[in-house]
């Protein structure tokens, strides 16, 4: 069975940081692109970033890029996301997916059960 567990989430002040984790099992990690997405209350899921399974290249949305950076450690089987200077906006449940073709849609796509990530004013 494949599984993604995230954490690290939590409440914090604007400005604030934190590193999100991504545990998988049952997988080939070290095959798969991951991606980091978020949804905030009635909102739809929106994506954050991408890291490569083969050449680790990243890719991030304009909202996030100079502020997350996404990695890997393909012996851990994790993908982590950092996250600085939060923002309010940034309030959301944070996912990781796998993406095959580095694209999170994807019918093939696994996501976990996410993680609370809360920027308080």
């Amino acid at each position: 069975e494949v599984r993604l567990v995230e954490s690290g989430g939590d409440s914090v002040q604007a400005g604030g940081s934190l590193r999100l984790s991504c545990v998988s099992y049952g997988l080939t990690f070290s095959s798969y692109s991951i991606a980091w997405i978020r949804q905030a209350p009635g909102k739809e899921f929106e994506w954050d970033a991408t890291i490569g399974w083969f050449d680790k290249a990243t890719t991030y949305a304009d909202a996030v890029k100079g502020r997350f950076i996404i990695s890997r450690d393909n012996s851990k089987n994790t993908a982590y996301l950092e996250m600085n200077a939060l923002k309010t906006e940034d309030s959301a449940v944070y996912y990781c997916a796998t993406a095959p073709d580095k694209n999170w849609r994807h019918p093939r796509s696994h996501r976990g059960q996410g993680t609370q990530v809360t920027v308080s004013s």
